[in-house]
Protein backbone atom coordinates (compact mmCIF):
# COMPACT_ATOMS: atom_id res chain seq x y z
CA UNK A 1 0.00 0.00 0.00
CA UNK A 2 2.19 2.71 -1.41
CA UNK A 3 2.78 5.83 0.62
CA UNK A 4 1.41 4.46 3.91
CA UNK A 5 3.38 4.79 7.11
CA UNK A 6 4.64 1.58 8.60
CA UNK A 7 4.08 0.36 12.11
CA UNK A 8 5.61 2.33 14.96
CA UNK A 9 8.62 0.34 16.10
CA UNK A 10 8.97 -1.14 19.55
CA UNK A 11 12.67 -0.39 20.10
CA UNK A 12 13.02 -3.05 22.80
CA UNK A 13 12.24 -5.71 20.22
CA UNK A 14 13.82 -4.16 17.14
CA UNK A 15 17.28 -4.91 15.77
CA UNK A 16 18.39 -1.53 14.48
CA UNK A 17 21.58 -0.80 16.41
CA UNK A 18 24.87 -0.57 14.55
CA UNK A 19 26.73 -3.84 14.90
CA UNK A 20 30.20 -2.60 14.06
CA UNK A 21 30.43 1.14 14.47
CA UNK A 22 33.78 2.83 13.83
CA UNK A 23 34.36 4.98 16.89
CA UNK A 24 32.04 7.61 18.28
CA UNK A 25 28.43 6.59 17.65
CA UNK A 26 27.41 10.25 17.50
CA UNK A 27 29.61 10.94 14.47
CA UNK A 28 29.21 8.71 11.44
CA UNK A 29 31.88 8.58 8.77
CA UNK A 30 31.52 10.71 5.66
CA UNK A 31 31.50 8.37 2.66
CA UNK A 32 31.62 8.58 -1.12
CA UNK A 33 30.26 5.59 -3.04
CA UNK A 34 30.72 5.11 -6.80
CA UNK A 35 27.19 4.96 -8.23
CA UNK A 36 28.29 4.95 -11.87
CA UNK A 37 31.61 4.58 -13.70
CA UNK A 38 32.57 3.66 -17.27
CA UNK A 39 34.20 0.58 -15.73
CA UNK A 40 31.16 -1.21 -14.28
CA UNK A 41 33.38 -3.21 -11.93
CA UNK A 42 34.10 0.02 -10.04
CA UNK A 43 30.43 0.57 -9.14
CA UNK A 44 29.92 0.14 -5.40
CA UNK A 45 33.51 0.97 -4.44
CA UNK A 46 33.77 3.37 -1.53
CA UNK A 47 35.99 6.03 -0.02
CA UNK A 48 35.56 6.87 3.67
CA UNK A 49 36.95 10.04 5.18
CA UNK A 50 38.92 8.99 8.23
CA UNK A 51 41.06 12.15 8.36
CA UNK A 52 41.47 13.94 11.65
CA UNK A 53 40.59 17.35 10.19
CA UNK A 54 37.54 16.36 8.13
CA UNK A 55 39.08 17.36 4.79
CA UNK A 56 38.95 15.22 1.67
CA UNK A 57 40.29 15.96 -1.82
CA UNK A 58 38.64 14.34 -4.81
CA UNK A 59 40.25 14.34 -8.24
CA UNK A 60 41.32 12.01 -11.01
CA UNK A 61 44.27 10.81 -8.93
CA UNK A 62 43.30 11.59 -5.34
CA UNK A 63 40.99 9.79 -2.89
CA UNK A 64 41.20 6.02 -3.14
CA UNK A 65 38.07 3.94 -3.70
CA UNK A 66 37.89 0.23 -3.00
CA UNK A 67 36.08 -2.72 -1.48
CA UNK A 68 36.74 -4.37 1.89
CA UNK A 69 40.03 -6.24 1.83
CA UNK A 70 41.08 -4.83 -1.56
CA UNK A 71 43.61 -2.13 -2.39
CA UNK A 72 42.05 1.25 -3.16
CA UNK A 73 42.31 2.99 -6.51
CA UNK A 74 41.61 6.58 -7.60
CA UNK A 75 38.70 7.33 -9.95
CA UNK A 76 41.22 7.44 -12.79
CA UNK A 77 38.86 8.42 -15.61
CA UNK A 78 39.90 11.24 -17.96
CA UNK A 79 36.54 12.94 -17.50
CA UNK A 80 37.50 13.74 -13.90
CA UNK A 81 39.69 16.82 -13.42
CA UNK A 82 43.17 16.78 -11.96
CA UNK A 83 42.11 19.85 -9.98
CA UNK A 84 40.63 18.56 -6.71
CA UNK A 85 37.07 19.04 -5.55
CA UNK A 86 37.48 19.63 -1.83
CA UNK A 87 35.08 18.47 0.85
CA UNK A 88 35.34 20.05 4.29
CA UNK A 89 33.33 18.75 7.24
CA UNK A 90 32.79 20.97 10.26
CA UNK A 91 32.00 20.20 13.89
CA UNK A 92 28.25 20.28 13.21
CA UNK A 93 28.55 17.64 10.47
CA UNK A 94 27.84 20.14 7.72
CA UNK A 95 29.92 19.61 4.59
CA UNK A 96 31.19 22.33 2.27
CA UNK A 97 32.04 21.46 -1.32
CA UNK A 98 34.70 23.61 -2.99
CA UNK A 99 34.16 23.08 -6.73
CA UNK A 100 37.39 23.43 -8.74
CA UNK A 101 37.73 26.13 -11.37
CA UNK A 102 38.34 23.69 -14.20
CA UNK A 103 36.73 22.48 -17.42
CA UNK A 104 35.08 19.61 -15.57
CA UNK A 105 31.31 19.92 -15.27
CA UNK A 106 30.09 19.23 -11.75
CA UNK A 107 26.44 18.53 -10.96
CA UNK A 108 24.81 18.08 -7.57
CA UNK A 109 21.50 16.21 -7.64
CA UNK A 110 21.14 16.89 -11.35
CA UNK A 111 21.86 20.64 -11.16
CA UNK A 112 25.04 22.44 -12.16
CA UNK A 113 27.20 23.23 -9.13
CA UNK A 114 29.90 25.89 -9.05
CA UNK A 115 31.95 27.67 -6.45
CA UNK A 116 31.12 26.71 -2.89
CA UNK A 117 28.13 24.57 -1.90
CA UNK A 118 27.06 24.00 1.69
CA UNK A 119 25.22 20.84 2.77
CA UNK A 120 23.87 20.20 6.25
CA UNK A 121 23.93 16.86 8.07
CA UNK A 122 20.34 15.98 7.13
CA UNK A 123 21.02 16.57 3.45
CA UNK A 124 24.02 14.24 3.63
CA UNK A 125 21.88 11.65 5.45
CA UNK A 126 19.43 11.67 2.53
CA UNK A 127 22.29 11.04 0.07
CA UNK A 128 23.56 13.61 -2.42
CA UNK A 129 24.47 12.65 -5.99
CA UNK A 130 27.61 14.19 -7.52
CA UNK A 131 28.29 13.92 -11.24
CA UNK A 132 31.88 14.59 -12.30
CA UNK A 133 32.66 15.36 -15.91
CA UNK A 134 29.41 13.74 -17.11
CA UNK A 135 31.07 10.33 -16.72
CA UNK A 136 31.30 9.40 -13.03
CA UNK A 137 28.55 9.46 -10.39
CA UNK A 138 29.23 9.49 -6.67
CA UNK A 139 26.86 9.44 -3.70
CA UNK A 140 27.86 11.52 -0.69
CA UNK A 141 26.36 9.94 2.45
CA UNK A 142 27.00 8.84 6.01
CA UNK A 143 28.26 5.41 7.08
CA UNK A 144 27.46 4.21 10.60
CA UNK A 145 29.17 0.84 10.09
CA UNK A 146 32.43 -0.09 8.44
CA UNK A 147 32.27 -1.70 4.98
CA UNK A 148 32.57 -5.47 5.11
CA UNK A 149 31.80 -8.64 3.16
CA UNK A 150 28.43 -10.03 4.30
CA UNK A 151 26.74 -10.80 0.98
CA UNK A 152 23.32 -12.48 0.81
CA UNK A 153 21.59 -13.52 -2.40
CA UNK A 154 19.02 -10.98 -3.55
CA UNK A 155 19.96 -8.35 -0.97
CA UNK A 156 22.49 -6.13 -2.73
CA UNK A 157 23.88 -2.90 -1.35
CA UNK A 158 27.03 -1.37 0.10
CA UNK A 159 25.54 1.31 2.37
CA UNK A 160 25.02 1.07 6.11
CA UNK A 161 21.34 0.08 5.78
CA UNK A 162 22.12 -2.86 3.51
CA UNK A 163 25.02 -4.05 5.68
CA UNK A 164 22.97 -3.87 8.88
CA UNK A 165 19.98 -5.63 7.27
CA UNK A 166 22.14 -8.58 6.19
CA UNK A 167 23.67 -8.82 9.67
CA UNK A 168 20.19 -8.77 11.22
CA UNK A 169 19.02 -11.57 8.91
CA UNK A 170 21.99 -13.74 9.84
CA UNK A 171 21.35 -13.10 13.52
CA UNK A 172 17.62 -13.89 13.54
CA UNK A 173 18.00 -16.89 11.22
CA UNK A 174 19.71 -18.78 14.06
CA UNK A 175 16.61 -18.48 16.25
CA UNK A 176 13.02 -19.74 16.09
CA UNK A 177 11.57 -16.44 17.30
CA UNK A 178 8.76 -14.85 15.27
CA UNK A 179 10.04 -12.10 12.95
CA UNK A 180 8.05 -9.05 11.84
CA UNK A 181 9.35 -7.35 8.69
CA UNK A 182 8.28 -3.72 8.31
CA UNK A 183 8.78 -1.61 5.21
CA UNK A 184 7.14 0.15 2.33
CA UNK A 185 5.89 -1.79 -0.67
CA UNK A 186 8.71 -3.00 -2.87
CA UNK A 187 11.49 -2.78 -0.30
CA UNK A 188 12.20 -6.52 -0.41
CA UNK A 189 10.33 -7.95 2.58
CA UNK A 190 9.66 -11.27 0.84
CA UNK A 191 13.30 -11.51 -0.26
CA UNK A 192 14.34 -10.94 3.37
CA UNK A 193 11.90 -13.63 4.55
CA UNK A 194 13.33 -16.13 2.07
CA UNK A 195 16.86 -15.27 3.19
CA UNK A 196 15.97 -15.85 6.85
CA UNK A 197 14.48 -19.26 5.99
CA UNK A 198 17.42 -20.21 3.75
CA UNK A 199 19.93 -19.51 6.55
CA UNK A 200 17.93 -21.24 9.28
CA UNK A 201 18.05 -24.84 10.49
CA UNK A 202 14.74 -25.31 8.65
CA UNK A 203 16.28 -24.55 5.25
CA UNK A 204 15.79 -28.12 4.01
CA UNK A 205 12.05 -27.81 4.67
CA UNK A 206 9.50 -25.73 2.77
CA UNK A 207 8.95 -22.04 3.07
CA UNK A 208 5.14 -21.90 3.06
CA UNK A 209 3.86 -18.50 1.93
CA UNK A 210 0.40 -16.97 2.21
CA UNK A 211 -0.80 -13.52 1.20
CA UNK A 212 -3.15 -12.58 4.02
CA UNK A 213 -4.79 -9.89 1.90
CA UNK A 214 -5.89 -12.52 -0.61
CA UNK A 215 -7.67 -14.75 1.90
CA UNK A 216 -11.42 -15.07 1.55
CA UNK A 217 -12.82 -14.05 4.94
CA UNK A 218 -15.33 -16.91 5.08
CA UNK A 219 -12.65 -19.52 4.27
CA UNK A 220 -9.61 -17.86 5.93
CA UNK A 221 -9.78 -20.10 9.02
CA UNK A 222 -9.92 -23.24 6.89
CA UNK A 223 -7.05 -22.05 4.71
CA UNK A 224 -4.86 -21.36 7.71
CA UNK A 225 -5.87 -24.08 10.17
CA UNK A 226 -7.50 -26.73 8.02
CA UNK A 227 -10.90 -28.40 8.29
CA UNK A 228 -12.38 -31.84 8.67
CA UNK A 229 -14.73 -33.35 6.12
CA UNK A 230 -18.16 -31.68 6.21
CA UNK A 231 -16.99 -28.75 8.37
CA UNK A 232 -18.55 -26.33 5.89
CA UNK A 233 -20.52 -26.49 2.67
CA UNK A 234 -18.31 -27.98 -0.01
CA UNK A 235 -15.78 -29.54 2.41
CA UNK A 236 -15.74 -32.97 0.77
CA UNK A 237 -12.46 -34.03 2.35
CA UNK A 238 -10.06 -33.10 5.14
CA UNK A 239 -7.91 -30.02 4.65
CA UNK A 240 -4.54 -29.86 6.36
CA UNK A 241 -4.25 -26.06 6.43
CA UNK A 242 -1.15 -23.89 6.10
CA UNK A 243 -0.09 -24.23 9.75
CA UNK A 244 -0.22 -27.99 9.36
CA UNK A 245 1.78 -27.86 6.10
CA UNK A 246 4.42 -25.61 7.67
CA UNK A 247 4.91 -27.62 10.87
CA UNK A 248 8.66 -28.09 11.27
CA UNK A 249 9.23 -25.51 8.53
CA UNK A 250 8.68 -21.75 8.09
CA UNK A 251 5.35 -19.99 7.47
CA UNK A 252 5.52 -16.55 5.87
CA UNK A 253 2.43 -14.44 6.55
CA UNK A 254 2.73 -11.68 3.97
CA UNK A 255 0.52 -8.58 4.25
CA UNK A 256 -0.27 -9.49 7.85
CA UNK A 257 -1.93 -6.10 8.31
CA UNK A 258 -4.76 -7.34 6.07
CA UNK A 259 -5.44 -10.49 8.10
CA UNK A 260 -9.23 -10.94 8.44
CA UNK A 261 -10.41 -9.90 11.90
CA UNK A 262 -12.07 -13.31 12.43
CA UNK A 263 -8.76 -15.21 12.31
CA UNK A 264 -6.64 -12.82 14.36
CA UNK A 265 -7.56 -14.42 17.74
CA UNK A 266 -6.81 -17.85 16.22
CA UNK A 267 -3.41 -16.60 15.06
CA UNK A 268 -2.73 -15.30 18.57
CA UNK A 269 -3.47 -18.71 20.07
CA UNK A 270 -1.23 -20.66 17.73
CA UNK A 271 1.62 -18.17 18.22
CA UNK A 272 1.31 -18.44 22.00
CA UNK A 273 1.60 -22.20 22.27
CA UNK A 274 1.50 -23.78 18.84
CA UNK A 275 -2.01 -25.18 19.36
CA UNK A 276 -4.84 -24.71 16.89
CA UNK A 277 -8.08 -26.47 16.05
CA UNK A 278 -9.14 -27.18 12.43
CA UNK A 279 -12.72 -26.28 11.58
CA UNK A 280 -15.09 -29.02 12.72
CA UNK A 281 -12.37 -30.96 14.58
CA UNK A 282 -13.00 -32.41 18.02
CA UNK A 283 -9.50 -31.78 19.37
CA UNK A 284 -6.53 -29.49 18.98
CA UNK A 285 -3.53 -30.08 16.83
CA UNK A 286 -0.06 -28.64 17.18
CA UNK A 287 2.18 -26.79 14.72
CA UNK A 288 5.89 -26.10 15.17
CA UNK A 289 5.98 -23.65 12.27
CA UNK A 290 8.40 -20.73 12.62
CA UNK A 291 6.49 -17.52 11.80
CA UNK A 292 7.74 -14.65 9.67
CA UNK A 293 5.23 -11.87 8.99
CA UNK A 294 5.47 -8.74 6.86
CA UNK A 295 3.49 -5.55 6.34
CA UNK A 296 3.70 -2.05 4.90
CA UNK A 297 0.92 -0.82 7.20
CA UNK A 298 0.67 0.61 10.69
CA UNK A 299 -0.29 -2.12 13.14
CA UNK A 300 -0.49 0.03 16.27
CA UNK A 301 -4.21 0.55 15.69
CA UNK A 302 -7.15 -0.98 17.59
CA UNK A 303 -8.39 -2.48 14.32
CA UNK A 304 -5.47 -4.89 14.52
CA UNK A 305 -5.32 -7.25 17.49
CA UNK A 306 -2.63 -5.68 19.69
CA UNK A 307 -1.95 -8.87 21.62
CA UNK A 308 -1.28 -10.60 18.29
CA UNK A 309 1.07 -7.76 17.32
CA UNK A 310 3.14 -8.33 20.47
CA UNK A 311 3.47 -12.02 19.58
CA UNK A 312 4.43 -11.30 15.98
CA UNK A 313 7.15 -8.82 16.88
CA UNK A 314 9.42 -11.25 18.71
CA UNK A 315 12.06 -9.58 16.55
CA UNK A 316 11.24 -6.61 14.33
CA UNK A 317 13.31 -5.63 11.31
CA UNK A 318 12.73 -2.35 9.51
CA UNK A 319 13.57 -2.31 5.79
CA UNK A 320 14.73 1.09 4.56
CA UNK A 321 13.09 2.69 1.50
CA UNK A 322 15.20 3.12 -1.62
CA UNK A 323 15.17 6.93 -1.39
CA UNK A 324 17.07 6.58 1.90
CA UNK A 325 19.83 4.43 0.38
CA UNK A 326 20.79 6.25 -2.81
CA UNK A 327 24.35 4.94 -2.45
CA UNK A 328 23.02 1.51 -3.49
CA UNK A 329 21.31 2.61 -6.72
CA UNK A 330 24.26 1.80 -8.98
CA UNK A 331 24.81 -1.62 -7.42
CA UNK A 332 21.10 -2.40 -7.83
CA UNK A 333 21.05 -1.21 -11.46
CA UNK A 334 23.91 -3.56 -12.31
CA UNK A 335 22.28 -6.45 -10.42
CA UNK A 336 18.79 -5.98 -11.87
CA UNK A 337 19.59 -5.05 -15.47
CA UNK A 338 19.22 -7.85 -18.00
CA UNK A 339 21.42 -8.56 -19.83
CA UNK A 340 24.11 -7.13 -17.60
CA UNK A 341 26.47 -6.51 -20.53
CA UNK A 342 23.96 -4.01 -22.00
CA UNK A 343 23.98 -2.07 -18.73
CA UNK A 344 27.09 -0.19 -19.87
CA UNK A 345 25.02 1.50 -22.59
CA UNK A 346 22.95 3.43 -20.05
CA UNK A 347 23.86 7.14 -20.18
CA UNK A 348 25.45 8.52 -17.04
CA UNK A 349 22.93 11.38 -17.02
CA UNK A 350 20.06 8.86 -16.98
CA UNK A 351 21.56 6.97 -14.05
CA UNK A 352 21.93 10.31 -12.26
CA UNK A 353 18.20 10.91 -12.68
CA UNK A 354 17.47 7.39 -11.43
CA UNK A 355 19.65 8.01 -8.37
CA UNK A 356 17.94 11.33 -7.60
CA UNK A 357 14.40 9.94 -7.95
CA UNK A 358 12.47 9.12 -4.75
CA UNK A 359 11.09 5.69 -5.90
CA UNK A 360 7.65 5.40 -4.24
CA UNK A 361 7.56 1.76 -5.42
CA UNK A 362 11.14 1.15 -4.21
CA UNK A 363 13.21 -1.73 -5.64
CA UNK A 364 10.21 -3.35 -7.31
CA UNK A 365 9.57 -0.14 -9.26
CA UNK A 366 13.26 0.24 -10.14
CA UNK A 367 13.27 -3.29 -11.54
CA UNK A 368 10.27 -2.55 -13.80
CA UNK A 369 11.89 0.69 -15.00
CA UNK A 370 15.11 -1.12 -15.88
CA UNK A 371 13.13 -3.75 -17.80
CA UNK A 372 11.62 -0.97 -19.91
CA UNK A 373 15.07 0.55 -20.40
CA UNK A 374 16.44 -2.79 -21.59
CA UNK A 375 13.63 -3.10 -24.16
CA UNK A 376 14.36 0.38 -25.52
CA UNK A 377 18.09 -0.35 -25.78
CA UNK A 378 17.34 -3.64 -27.54
CA UNK A 379 15.31 -1.73 -30.13
CA UNK A 380 18.14 0.74 -30.69
CA UNK A 381 16.64 3.61 -28.67
CA UNK A 382 18.64 5.36 -25.94
CA UNK A 383 16.15 5.54 -23.04
CA UNK A 384 15.18 8.84 -21.45
CA UNK A 385 14.03 9.27 -17.89
CA UNK A 386 10.62 10.64 -18.92
CA UNK A 387 10.06 7.49 -21.00
CA UNK A 388 10.76 5.26 -18.03
CA UNK A 389 9.23 7.05 -15.05
CA UNK A 390 5.82 8.76 -15.32
CA UNK A 391 6.42 11.52 -12.79
CA UNK A 392 9.87 12.85 -11.94
CA UNK A 393 10.77 13.93 -8.43
CA UNK A 394 12.16 17.39 -7.85
CA UNK A 395 15.89 17.61 -7.03
CA UNK A 396 16.50 17.11 -3.34
CA UNK A 397 18.95 19.99 -2.94
CA UNK A 398 18.59 22.59 -5.68
CA UNK A 399 21.52 24.88 -6.39
CA UNK A 400 20.63 28.61 -6.25
CA UNK A 401 19.74 29.96 -9.66
CA UNK A 402 21.74 32.70 -11.32
CA UNK A 403 20.64 36.31 -11.15
CA UNK A 404 18.76 37.78 -14.15
CA UNK A 405 21.11 39.20 -16.79
CA UNK A 406 21.79 42.91 -16.32
CA UNK A 407 24.19 45.50 -17.59
CA UNK A 408 27.47 45.64 -15.62
CA UNK A 409 26.71 49.24 -14.70
CA UNK A 410 23.56 48.04 -12.93
CA UNK A 411 25.48 45.74 -10.57
CA UNK A 412 26.26 47.16 -7.14
CA UNK A 413 29.51 46.53 -5.31
CA UNK A 414 27.57 44.52 -2.74
CA UNK A 415 26.17 42.19 -5.43
CA UNK A 416 29.62 41.58 -6.89
CA UNK A 417 31.07 40.91 -3.43
CA UNK A 418 28.18 38.57 -2.59
CA UNK A 419 28.63 36.65 -5.87
CA UNK A 420 32.34 36.07 -5.18
CA UNK A 421 31.62 35.01 -1.59
CA UNK A 422 28.91 32.56 -2.73
CA UNK A 423 31.28 30.93 -5.21
CA UNK A 424 34.46 30.67 -3.17
CA UNK A 425 36.09 33.67 -4.88
CA UNK A 426 36.26 31.83 -8.18
CA UNK A 427 35.81 34.42 -10.92
CA UNK A 428 34.40 32.15 -13.63
CA UNK A 429 31.65 30.85 -11.34
CA UNK A 430 30.81 34.30 -9.93
CA UNK A 431 30.65 35.81 -13.44
CA UNK A 432 28.32 33.04 -14.59
CA UNK A 433 26.06 33.61 -11.60
CA UNK A 434 26.00 37.38 -12.20
CA UNK A 435 25.20 36.88 -15.88
CA UNK A 436 28.30 38.70 -17.15
CA UNK A 437 31.51 37.68 -18.88
CA UNK A 438 34.67 36.96 -16.96
CA UNK A 439 36.60 39.90 -18.53
CA UNK A 440 33.72 42.18 -17.50
CA UNK A 441 33.94 40.91 -13.93
CA UNK A 442 37.68 41.54 -14.01
CA UNK A 443 37.02 45.20 -14.90
CA UNK A 444 34.47 45.50 -12.10
CA UNK A 445 36.99 44.12 -9.62
CA UNK A 446 39.55 46.68 -10.72
CA UNK A 447 37.16 49.47 -9.66
CA UNK A 448 35.79 47.73 -6.55
CA UNK A 449 36.52 49.61 -3.32
CA UNK A 450 36.40 46.54 -1.04
CA UNK A 451 38.26 43.91 -3.05
CA UNK A 452 42.04 43.83 -3.11
CA UNK A 453 44.18 42.46 -5.87
CA UNK A 454 46.64 39.82 -4.60
CA UNK A 455 49.67 41.94 -5.54
CA UNK A 456 48.33 44.72 -3.29
CA UNK A 457 48.04 42.49 -0.22
CA UNK A 458 51.03 42.60 2.16
CA UNK A 459 53.29 39.60 1.71
CA UNK A 460 53.24 38.65 5.40
CA UNK A 461 49.40 38.63 5.36
CA UNK A 462 49.44 36.29 2.34
CA UNK A 463 51.93 34.07 4.16
CA UNK A 464 49.69 33.77 7.23
CA UNK A 465 46.63 32.97 5.13
CA UNK A 466 48.61 30.45 3.07
CA UNK A 467 49.65 28.59 6.20
CA UNK A 468 46.17 28.78 7.79
CA UNK A 469 44.59 27.41 4.60
CA UNK A 470 47.07 24.50 4.62
CA UNK A 471 48.41 25.55 1.21
CA UNK A 472 44.95 25.39 -0.40
CA UNK A 473 44.44 28.16 -3.00
CA UNK A 474 40.63 28.16 -2.79
CA UNK A 475 40.59 28.40 1.00
CA UNK A 476 43.38 30.99 0.96
CA UNK A 477 41.33 33.13 -1.45
CA UNK A 478 38.35 32.98 0.92
CA UNK A 479 40.52 34.04 3.87
CA UNK A 480 42.04 36.95 1.95
CA UNK A 481 38.82 37.84 0.11
CA UNK A 482 40.59 38.03 -3.19
CA UNK A 483 39.87 36.24 -6.51
CA UNK A 484 41.33 32.75 -6.61
CA UNK A 485 42.80 32.80 -10.14
CA UNK A 486 44.93 35.95 -9.70
CA UNK A 487 45.94 34.68 -6.26
CA UNK A 488 47.16 31.41 -7.78
CA UNK A 489 49.32 33.32 -10.26
CA UNK A 490 50.68 35.57 -7.50
CA UNK A 491 51.47 32.59 -5.27
CA UNK A 492 53.31 31.03 -8.16
CA UNK A 493 55.38 34.19 -8.63
CA UNK A 494 56.21 34.08 -4.93
CA UNK A 495 57.31 30.46 -5.29
CA UNK A 496 54.68 29.11 -2.92
CA UNK A 497 53.19 26.66 -5.41
CA UNK A 498 56.56 24.94 -5.57
CA UNK A 499 56.29 21.94 -3.22
CA UNK A 500 59.80 22.57 -1.87
CA UNK A 501 58.72 25.99 -0.53
CA UNK A 502 55.03 25.42 -0.07
CA UNK A 503 54.95 25.86 3.69
CA UNK A 504 55.23 29.63 3.34
CA UNK A 505 58.22 29.93 5.68
CA UNK A 506 60.06 32.09 3.13
CA UNK A 507 57.54 34.81 3.91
Amino acid sequence: MQGQRVNTIDHERTLTASLDHPGDAARPLLALTIVWHPDLERIGEQCLDTSADGRLELSRYAALFGRPGAEGRPLGHNGVSREPLRLVRDGHDSVTLHIPDSRMTVELDGRAAVGVVHLNADQIAAGRILMLGRTVLLCLHWMTVLPRHNALDGLAGVGASALILRDQIRLVARTDLPVLLLGETGTGKEVAARAIHAMSERATSRLVTVNMAALNESLAAADLFGAVKGAYTGAQGERKGLFGEASGATLFLDEIGNAPACVQPMLLRVLEGGDYRPLGAAEDRRSTARIIAATDQRLDDPIFNQALLRRLEGITIQLVPLRSRREDIGVLVVQLFEPRSACAKLPCALVSELACYDWPGNIRQLKRVLQRAALLLESGVVPRFDQLVPVAAAPAAPVPEALPRRKPSQLSEEEVLDALSRHGWIMRSAAQWLGISRPTLDKLLGRHSQIRRPERIPTDEIGRAWRESRRDVARCAVLLKTPAEPLRRHLNRLGLLDDSRADGTDL
